[in-house]
């Protein structure tokens, strides 16, 4: 049993403003697997504020602070495919052996991998003719996460939003939130910067609206 009743905020884990819980029922077997906490407009409101002080100081890292990074992420994440192989059988019922080692929790790697390689040659300035191309990160950053394939999901738009230099608040589906938050982590493990990775779960009509009505969130 997972219990995930807090929220990763600004680099910690905390409770939420107004406790409210729910189990994560595993459907294969339809037992439980763990607990979250579905979070509230108050619990947004922190996460995108530390995402947005946070957005300030690691918008302006260079290229190799990020290989860095994600580099220790990857290396991290290796040692832990055990348990993210189990924990998206849990959360989500794949068969372990079958689906969950060698697809659901592989996939993840794959997509840092390849975030990696291309950040370490991407030309983040161009000259076109007379004109100077910029390509700037684009601010806080709102990534909310189907409940199919949840690890691969979340890689996805994590690995490619730390490399542009941007900050982010995760929300995932409510049916397979132990994914993100196992990365979260993974993440604070590896030395990210508080702030640059939130998490908050809760229900899409309320995580969800708070997130795409924000007007700090950038994308």
């Amino acid at each position: 049993m997972r219990d995930y009743r807090k929220f990763y905020i600004d680099g910690q884990w905390v409770d939420p403003v107004t406790p409210a819980e729910r189990e994560v029922i595993n459907p294969a077997t339809e037992e439980p697997a763990g607990f979250i906490s579905m979070g509230s407009a108050a619990d947004v409101d922190a996460a995108v504020g530390a995402a947005r002080r946070a957005f300030d100081s690691w918008s302006r890292t260079t290229r190799e602070e990020r290989i860095a990074l994600l580099e220790n992420i990857v290396g991290i994440y290796q040692t832990r495919m055990e348990d993210m192989a189990t924990a998206i059988t849990e959360e989500m019922g794949a068969p372990l052996e079958a689906v969950s080692k060698p697809m659901q929790a592989a996939l993840p790697m794959w997509h840092f991998g390849t975030v990696l390689d291309v950040l370490k040659d991407y030309p983040f300035e161009e000259t076109q003719g007379s004109t100077t191309i910029v390509h700037e990160p684009a601010g806080v950053c709102a990534l909310i996460t189907p409940w199919n394939w949840p690890a691969n999901q979340v890689a996805c738009k994590v690995a490619p939003a730390l490399a542009a230099g941007c900050t982010m608040v995760v929300k995932p589906a409510s049916q397979t939130p132990l994914t993100a938050l196992a990365l979260a982590e993974l993440a604070r493990r590896a030395g990210i910067p508080k702030g640059v990775l939130n998490v908050v779960t809760g229900s899409a009509a309320v995580i969800g609206k708070e997130l795409t009505s924000s007007s700090t969130v950038r994308k």
